[in-house]
């Protein structure tokens, strides 16, 4: 029943903010400036209908996956080594700050200067996903039981077993909070990255030649492909989450 009304009041308030586009495109009159939701799913389909656009979207999406799996892992690795580290965690903080201060935009044209502009989304994803992951992994250690530590030491578990049973329990919930935040943020950087950059094959491309070419429809097309896609993939992830959570839960109750 509470599945029934949660599927309910979000039919109802997509059904609202759709009628208010439609209210709003009529009331402008003009397609140039603002198309209806209508004219936009048709050609939505018609897109979908061509080979170009799976290419395109498969295309982008490796690239910020590429990015988003690399700042996780490299985000991961610092935050390990700098809580080992102390000498290295004081010389990177200032670092850390730096890239999570500066704009995105500034580190696209940056960035644009020492690489292709193929490969710079990926790049730009990982500085984006990085300090975020970081961040949190980091935060995971410290938060750590110093008891539970001890008594690692008193029963003389060894690194491998204390980093299972101590320090993964605790890190866990913080790690799985930074890729929720990391995915929905490198998804808007890989994508804006690709409208300044104009790679081949690339959402951002499409974007762009929409603007430059004075094509509104298509320009809202793709961005209903941004928006579903960013949506589709954090569902996946939150399920995926969901469901390691709950197999771990069920091992730690595991009787044997």
């Amino acid at each position: 029943m509470k599945r029934f009304v949660r599927i309910l009041k979000i039919l109802l308030v997509t059904a609202f903010w759709l009628f208010l586009w439609a209210g709003l495109a009529r009331l402008v009159g003009r397609e140039l400036l603002l198309p209806g939701p209508l004219v936009v799913l048709k050609r939505l389909g018609e897109l979908i209908l061509t080979a170009d656009f799976w290419k395109t979207a498969a295309v982008s999406l490796l690239r910020i996956l590429l990015g988003t799996v690399c700042g996780v892992i490299a985000g991961a690795a610092l935050a390990i080594l700098t809580a080992r580290f102390r000498l290295l965690r004081a010389l990177l903080s200032p670092l850390l700050t730096i890239v999570r201060a500066t704009p995105v935009a500034s580190f696209i044209l940056l960035v644009l200067i020492w690489v292709g502009r193929d490969i710079l989304p990926s790049v730009i994803v990982v500085l984006m996903v990085l300090p975020v992951v970081w961040a949190n992994v980091a935060a995971g250690i410290d938060s750590t039981d110093p008891l539970l530590l001890e008594l690692s030491r008193v029963y003389r578990f060894g690194s491998a077993k204390t980093f299972g049973r101590v320090y993964l329990p605790s890190v866990m919930p913080f790690f799985l909070s930074a890729c929720r935040t990391s995915l929905g943020l490198a998804w808007k950087a890989g994508v804006a990255a690709e409208v300044l950059t104009v790679p081949k094959l690339a959402i951002g491309r499409m974007l762009y030649e929409s603007k430059l070419y004075l094509e509104t429809v298509d320009l809202f097309a793709w961005t209903v492909v941004v928006i579903l896609c960013s949506l589709v993939i954090e569902k996946l992830l939150s399920a995926a989450i969901d469901r390691a959570g709950c197999q771990r839960k069920g091992a730690e109750h595991d009787p044997r």
